[in-house]
């Protein structure tokens, strides 16, 4: 009998199995704009109508090694939240709407039921976010992988009027520093989490959670929050940061003008993970700040009259000032 490529180690019928469990969750995101299903070689997704001069918005990410966290408890269905949000969360800086989202899933061997439970996660944030999960690759790679381990990419288009792009370039002096809770360490710095908790048994608590549910606590969506903002008249938003690897520090002066930057003067509350992880190192206070976001998964700036207007849930956390030309990117940003 010749050598076939099951015996090479792919499972070609596991991926079948995978398409059609697949082809429902993805069913469940659809929009409007969609013109096909799952299945084909590629997917068809027509431009919103009543958009003046549409502009394409791309972001592709990954979510690190909170994979490792994933794999070490068994759970699943929440990285792909994950996966969304840190593609998702980025487009909507521009003043994007998120229109498709793709996903790659990279293993040595293809476990359908991980599988499912990945894309699951995928389909259900997609929904949350208005976007459309309308493909992706799936591929099964002996020798790659570890045994149980895999890899996760997303891929996100958004839609925008070009006359009401946001790019930071209003910004000036005297506008207000605002910001959107995160709902934990989102999917940044989980190398030096990792490093710091080695031996800490995933059981261990962290406020109300082990310490295996607060690693594993998804990455908060903006979408539906930054689109409500953007569609009111009386909101003039100037820039937007989503705050990633780096902290405030390394994200926020990335949509201001040279010659800008952010006093923050104020406090706010911090999800229990952020002193469990700062105490286990230890880690000085200026690394959490380069390293997480601390607190703050998503940065406003905005005029000083909208202010008043945002409503709650939203932390007022300083303002623009005006900074030397030749101040490094990240002491644009002053503490105190």
């Amino acid at each position: 009998m010749g050598v076939t490529y099951s015996s090479a180690g792919v499972d070609a019928e596991a991926g079948d199995d995978l398409v059609e469990r697949i082809k429902p969750l993805a069913r469940m995101t659809r929009i409007a704009e969609v013109l096909d299903d799952v299945g084909g070689f590629a997917s068809l997704v027509s431009v919103p109508k009543g958009i003046d001069d549409p502009v394409l918005v791309s972001g592709t990410d990954g979510v690190g090694t909170k994979l490792k966290i994933a794999f070490a408890t068994g759970v699943h269905d929440t990285i792909g939240q994950d996966l969304v949000g840190m593609c998702v969360n980025d487009v909507l800086t521009t003043g994007a709407r998120p229109l498709f989202f793709l996903d790659y899933f990279a293993t040595g061997k293809l476990d359908v039921g991980v599988a499912e439970a990945v894309v699951r996660g995928i389909a259900n944030a997609c929904k949350e976010c208005g976007c459309a999960l309308v493909g992706g690759e799936t591929a099964e790679l002996p020798g790659m992988y570890a045994a149980g381990e895999y890899d996760l990419a997303g891929f996100v288009v958004g839609v925008v009027s070009r006359s009401k792009i946001v790019t930071g370039a209003r910004v000036e002096a005297g506008d207000v520093v605002m910001g959107l809770p995160s709902s934990g360490l989102h999917s940044n710095g989980y190398s030096l989490v990792r490093k710091v908790t080695d031996g800490v048994p995933l059981t261990e608590r962290v406020g109300d959670k082990t310490l295996g549910e607060a690693l594993l606590e998804p990455t908060r969506l903006y979408a539906k929050t930054v689109r409500a903002l953007l569609e009111r008249p009386d909101v003039d938003i100037r820039a937007m940061a989503h705050i990633t690897g780096g902290g405030i520090p390394g994200n926020l002066p990335r949509v201001l003008p040279d010659g800008l930057g952010a006093r923050i003067t104020a406090s706010w509350p911090r999800p229990p993970i952020f002193d469990f992880v700062q105490q286990h190192g230890p880690i000085d206070e200026k690394e959490m700040r380069l390293t997480f976001n601390c607190g703050v998964g998503y940065v406003l700036v905005v005029a000083q009259d909208s202010v008043k207007t945002l409503g709650g849930g939203v932390i007022r956390m300083g303002e623009i000032v005006k900074v030397p030309a030749e101040t490094a990117f990240e002491d644009r940003i002053e503490w105190g």
